[in-house]
């Protein structure tokens, strides 16, 4: 076998077939398997599609890169799963486009950061990180409180996201703005918002500043939002039985 392999090696030709075979084999071995299920991701209770606030704040979060310092996967490791929390559900990423798992840590990971902190903690973390998180190497984020929420598109942005597969209905689309201000109010009527997107979406002046709605609002909300959506201490994972 070692003088067919030395073959290989002194031959460039004969070895890039060869390796074309192997890693063929190896694809087809991984992928075919999909062909035989309906979806690869597990549908779990509670997932749902984002808030128009929330989706106006995750458009601000990539619009900042926080994801090029901040992931949001936490991996089945022991001390992951110690320091964040339950490790990540593809369920919860399966409305997200583009996805927000991240490739390095500058900062913590926020896959489990919704309801850790206050409000106010975020507000003040955004404006200057260093009051906070003293040894923190973000930069400050002040500009978000003063800049007011643009979301004239929001019906647009809504039904983009229908194109990708994301189940937004019609009646969310046409009450897309009217969802958006509800959810930054706490004294606005909420029974319909609440019926479109579950009665456990949070409602409230994300920034403390009643008098507007700013970039700061949706940024929060859409981070007290993050890993709120499953309850862990219910959830149970299942073996697939979707196969055709």
């Amino acid at each position: 076998m070692w003088k067919h392999h030395t073959k290989l090696e002194k031959h460039s030709l004969p070895l890039v077939i060869a390796i074309l075979i192997v890693v063929s084999i190896g694809g087809i071995v991984e992928i075919a398997p999909l062909f035989w299920l309906e979806s690869t991701v597990e549908e779990v209770e509670g997932v749902r599609p984002y808030t128009p606030l929330e989706l106006a704040g995750r458009d601000i979060y990539i619009r900042e890169g926080c994801y090029t310092c901040h992931s949001q996967m936490v991996r089945p490791l022991r001390d992951e799963v110690e320091r964040y929390g339950h490790y990540s559900l593809a369920a919860e990423s399966m409305y997200d486009h583009p996805f927000q798992w991240g490739s390095k840590r500058t900062g913590p990971d926020l896959a489990r950061v919704g309801g850790k902190y206050s409000d106010g903690w975020h507000k003040d973390h955004l404006v200057d990180p260093r009051s906070v998180v003293p040894e923190s190497v973000m930069p400050p984020y002040a500009f978000l409180a003063e800049k007011a929420l643009d979301y004239r598109d929001i019906q647009d942005k809504i039904r983009a996201m229908t194109k990708v597969g994301v189940p937004y209905t019609q009646d969310m689309i046409d009450n897309a703005k009217d969802d958006l201000e509800t959810q930054a109010d706490p004294f606005a009527a909420a029974s319909k918002f609440q019926a479109r997107y579950g009665g456990k979406v949070i409602q409230r002046d994300f920034d403390g500043e009643p008098d507007r709605l700013s970039e700061m609002d949706a940024l929060i909300a859409y981070l007290q939002m993050l890993g709120t959506l499953v309850d862990f201490s219910t959830y149970e994972a299942k073996a697939p039985e979707n196969r055709r």
